[in-house]
């Protein structure tokens, strides 16, 4: 089932952008991908009038990551799937040798790992303890993939973002925040 695309005019041009609704979401996010993708979750509730507000007063940035990766990254399907091949065993390896690094300091017990070619996520666990990972870990640098991996493998204990996680997390990153931030600076 694919998501429904929304308009909207910014700056003169008309923009297509992806909405999804969250029930647990608590604030209105903006992501935009490589391939020029501008995803919107919200809350719920949200109005439209309101998401649109948003849209609008982040215009700037949005033009501004469409221009940023059209010249640095000229993407194509082709390049997207030989991007993935090439480096998913690299970042399986990566995720491998770095699990069981973080492990040995929490000792949780996991399921499956999987590499995937994911569009809004660097990582995620399920709840049966599986934890997946996005191929472009293995772009990162290591102390940002270290970040991807501890943050999962917390979710392992504290499925969710609560102050506990946080604690956890902060007991193997301490500069956790700093970390996430960077993280921002690279697209997935």
């Amino acid at each position: 089932m694919s998501l429904p695309r929304k308009q909207i005019f910014l700056s003169g041009s008309q923009i297509s952008y992806t909405l999804k609704r969250f029930r647990r979401s608590k604030c209105v996010r903006l992501s935009v991908s490589r391939d020029r993708a501008l995803l919107v979750t919200a809350p719920t509730r949200t109005p439209l009038f309101f998401i649109e507000s948003v849209l609008k007063r982040h215009e700037e940035w949005i033009l501004g990551s469409f221009a940023k990766f059209l010249s640095a990254f000229p993407v194509t399907a082709s390049s997207k799937r030989s991007e993935y091949r090439e480096h998913k065993e690299k970042a399986r390896v990566l995720v491998t040798e770095r699990l069981d690094f973080w492990n040995t300091r929490f000792g949780f017990r996991f399921g499956r790992v999987s590499i995937r070619n994911t569009k809004t996520r660097w990582g995620s666990c399920s709840k049966k303890g599986n934890l997946n990972f996005s191929y472009k870990l293995a772009l990162l640098p290591i102390d940002l993939a270290d970040y991807i991996v501890v943050h999962e493998l917390c979710h392992l204990k504290e499925f969710n973002h609560s102050k506990n996680f946080w604690n956890l997390v902060s007991s193997a990153v301490p500069d956790y925040r700093e970390r996430k931030k960077r993280l921002r600076q690279y697209p997935l």
